[in-house]
């Protein structure tokens, strides 16, 4: 799986977040396995220590296994005005976890996040790669049923 991810990417420390991106999207679980860390650690010839700084900065990355889709609710002050702690609670009850969990199913797990970008759309989640604004109770509820429809 590795190598043909490598065969994108010269073997250079400047590739470093890319090859990291497309591990993790490729991983059934989304996250950036200890097996992963070694292989990328060889091909670009950089410390694992610098590869789980990188993975620990930035929120995007997971070190340890999550659902299949990832929920990413904005805890930003605007989104915090809008109503984003009710929603938060709301999709815990709904999926029956706790922030940082994954569903028993393996189907979700719920994350916070600092922006998503879209403010004037508060309150703001993203699922995966799909941005959710003006989210109230009931879209939420949509929301999940509509991605469980799917699966």
């Amino acid at each position: 799986m590795y190598e043909k991810i490598f065969e994108k990417y010269s073997p250079d420390k400047e590739n470093l977040i890319y090859i990291l991106h497309d591990i993790q999207d490729s991983d059934p679980q989304n996250y950036v396995s200890e097996d992963a860390v070694q292989k990328v650690s060889e091909f670009l010839r950089i410390p694992i220590s610098h590869i789980y700084g990188v993975l620990t900065f930035y929120t995007m990355y997971s070190t340890k296994p999550r659902g299949k889709n990832v929920i990413r609710l904005c805890e930003s002050p605007p989104c915090f005005l809008k109503g984003s702690e009710k929603i938060l609670m709301q999709l815990c009850e709904i999926l029956n976890v706790k922030v940082g969990e994954t569903t028993e199913d393996g189907f979700f797990t719920v994350e916070l996040c600092a922006c998503l970008g879209i403010c004037g759309n508060a309150p703001a989640m993203m699922i995966n790669e799909d941005v959710y604004g003006d989210l109230t109770d009931e879209k939420l509820i949509k929301i999940i049923n509509d991605i469980k429809r799917r699966a």
